[in-house]
């Protein structure tokens, strides 16, 4: 065998091990936008029975902040009196709940282990939380000084963004 068949042998196997290797990362890919697209429904499903707004009707944004972050939802159509008054109800309620440590809602629908969770419970004496009204719906406002709860924030902030897919952004 001549060097020339060698190297054309060598680049055959190299070129194989590449194409293997792109076939195996492709079917990684798509088992993990699989396993994320069934944890969103999955979140979904869970969502309709902790919050009493449409989730195909309302759209949820996360926007992080130096100083923590605000979480905002609103319905899709502000004069939709009925959205409106559930966000309002829903939101009411989750920050009173917050602001004494009951995170319990967001765990009942993401799981215990939801990053920044367990931080926000145990930190809820140092964060400021603040509801208010916005025309089509409402806002959380957090607030802290503690740059361990700002990251807690931001890592819970991430996970929903994720978690709730289409139903939610950064704003």
């Amino acid at each position: 065998m001549t060097l020339r068949d060698r190297r054309v042998q060598a680049l055959l196997a190299a070129l194989a091990l590449v194409a293997a290797a792109a076939t195996a990362y492709a079917l990684i890919i798509r088992d993990d936008e699989r396993a994320l697209a069934d944890r969103q429904a999955e979140i979904a499903a869970r969502s309709r029975q902790v919050m009493p707004f449409d989730l195909e009707r309302t759209t949820h944004r996360f926007a992080k902040a130096a100083t923590g972050g605000v979480q905002t939802v609103t319905s899709d159509d502000p004069g939709d009196a009925e959205q409106v008054r559930l966000i309002r109800e829903h939101l009411t309620a989750e920050a009173a709940g917050f602001g004494k440590g009951d995170y319990g809602d967001p765990a009942s629908i993401h799981g215990g282990e939801m990053p920044g969770l367990r931080e926000l419970e145990q930190g809820h004496s140092r964060i400021a939380i603040r509801y208010t009204e916005l025309p089509g719906g409402a806002r959380i406002t957090y607030t802290t000084t503690d740059a361990s709860l700002i990251a807690a924030l931001h890592a819970w902030f991430d996970a929903q963004v994720t978690d709730h897919g289409r139903h939610a952004e950064h704003g």
